[in-house]
């Protein structure tokens, strides 16, 4: 699949800006083209949706599995209670509902933290063994992102998460539509992805982490994220910093480089990412778009 035409923009003219490995699984290599205009960038070519299950299929891809085994495993679920905690008081900081639709919602932890709390909550997953996991393990209602797309879910939601998910959808702007109808008047979305425009971003360049393709589809920076949700009924009311994901991405993104000493390179790539993030938000290695009806 070529893409022609700028999902967040409209426009038609594209640079050629690097070359990226799959590191993780296929090891094949992949273009990375960017939007003229609004910097939006694209992998390229995107494998048929069809066959991109061959992409996920490996205990690397955390969301997917409970796997603890190795450091990176073992350094993301150190943290996942901590950023549940975080995730939650977000939420409460943007709205006032108690009914929350989780998009991408992986093994269920989030829901499941937040169905703790007191939240009416439903999940969406497209793998079958980690919607199974989620709903065996937590007792979860999670449906196929078909049901979601056909309309099939009859209610509304105060609040709408999309944790690192937005830039694997082959089909972001029906995805927002899709949601805007199924949010509460006043309600609230949540979307986090990468940003390329970060401070790791521009260190490691063709090897950072986050470009993970052919997974990640879009590589968004927060113009490009403004320039598509305001074509689909949605403006940004603010923005966060995903406080661990400069170092997660980090450690990866020195170890795909090879460098001589990764873990050293890998937090002092992460601290400078961090510390740039907290201060310009917009140069954050993730960034949380806090969204709600224009």
């Amino acid at each position: 699949m070529e893409i022609n035409e700028c999902l967040a923009c409209g426009k038609t003219k594209f640079s050629h800006v690097s070359d990226v490995k799959d590191h993780s699984i296929s090891h094949e290599n992949f273009k990375i083209n960017e939007c003229l205009n609004c910097g939006l960038r694209i992998t390229q070519p995107m494998p048929p949706e069809s066959k991109i299950g061959y992409y996920y299929k490996s205990e690397k891809y955390i969301s997917h599995s409970d796997n603890k085994s190795g450091l990176i495993n073992y350094l993301y679920h150190l943290v996942r209670n901590w950023m549940l905690a975080y995730k939650y008081r977000l939420c409460l900081s943007y709205g006032s509902g108690k009914t929350l639709l989780d998009v991408g919602s992986g093994t269920g932890y989030f829901p499941h933290f937040m169905k703790n709390k007191g939240f009416d909550v439903m999940g969406i997953e497209v793998d079958e063994n980690a919607r199974k996991f989620s709903q065996d393990k937590f007792g979860l209602d999670v449906r196929t992102p078909d049901d979601l797309l056909n309309k099939k879910i009859d209610k509304k939601f105060g609040f709408i998460t999309l944790w690192h998910v937005l830039e694997h959808l082959y089909d972001p702007g029906r995805y927002l539509d899709v949601l805007l109808d199924t949010l509460e008047q006043e309600g609230t979305i949540l979307i986090a992805v990468p940003n390329y425009g970060s401070f790791d971003g521009h260190y490691f360049q063709a090897f950072w982490a986050a470009y993970d393709v052919p997974r990640h589809l879009w590589h968004f920076t927060p113009l490009s994220m403004q320039k598509l949700v305001s074509k689909h009924g949605l403006k940004i009311v603010s923005k966060k910093a995903m406080p661990f994901d400069p170092f997660y991405n980090s450690l990866l993104s020195a170890g795909y480089r090879k460098e001589s000493f990764p873990l050293w390179k890998g937090f002092w790539v992460g601290i400078n990412s961090f510390i740039t993030g907290a201060f310009q938000v917009d140069k954050a290695s993730s960034i949380i778009y806090i969204l709600k009806r224009i």
